[in-house]
């Protein structure tokens, strides 16, 4: 069973003290004009990442707040995780979208990001990852969401969030996807989610 998370915001999850260690993480996306079997509209690719532990996560990692800004710390994991191609772009403060912190041992916040891509740089970023320097170790590949349902009713999205996700990374997609409009809200909540294991 999860931890409970509780939602801080960015100057409150900064001032807690030097017992907490802060996570960064990028769910990256772009326009994706592709039809999946011809007649399924993709609208956006979005990447998360199959982790070293068997779990669905985004891009990133624990990053010293002693060592420069958050942004400075994820864009370093950003290159280790995927490759020579996250130098085609930078997060920055202004794609930041929220941060939460673990109630219990060991004491995390995770900061979350979203950055849109051109459509050409989240490609490179799929051609270059498997070549990056964490591929095959903490990272295990990258994935796509499947932003659809098939008609079963099952396939698609109802499916892929029935995986197991790290700490509050289904809740971060989910509520991406709504607030930056990437997919309709009234899709989002007629899913039945599983519980969060």
């Amino acid at each position: 069973m999860a931890a409970p998370v509780s939602r801080l915001t960015l100057s409150e999850s900064l001032a807690l003290g030097p017992e907490w260690r802060h996570a960064c993480h990028a769910m990256l996306y772009a326009p994706e004009p592709g039809k999946l079997f011809g007649r399924i509209p993709l609208r956006y690719a979005v990447l998360m990442q199959m982790r070293f532990d068997g779990r669905l996560g985004f891009p990133g990692g624990f990053v010293d707040v002693h060592k420069g800004s958050l942004e400075d710390g994820l864009n370093r994991e950003l290159a280790e995780e995927l490759g020579d191609a996250a130098s085609g772009f930078r997060v920055e403060r202004s794609d930041y979208r929220s941060s939460h912190a673990a109630a219990s041992a060991p004491r995390v916040v995770a900061h979350f990001y979203a950055k849109l891509l051109a459509r050409e740089q989240l490609l490179a970023v799929e051609r270059a990852a498997p070549h990056a320097r964490d591929h095959g170790l903490e990272v295990l590949g990258l994935v796509r969401v499947p932003l659809y349902t098939l008609r079963d009713g099952v396939g698609g999205l109802p499916a892929f969030l029935d995986n197991v996700f790290i700490g509050t990374a289904r809740d971060q997609l989910l509520e991406a996807l709504q607030d930056l409009k990437i997919v309709d809200s009234n899709y989002i909540s007629g899913i039945k989610l599983p519980a969060r294991r």
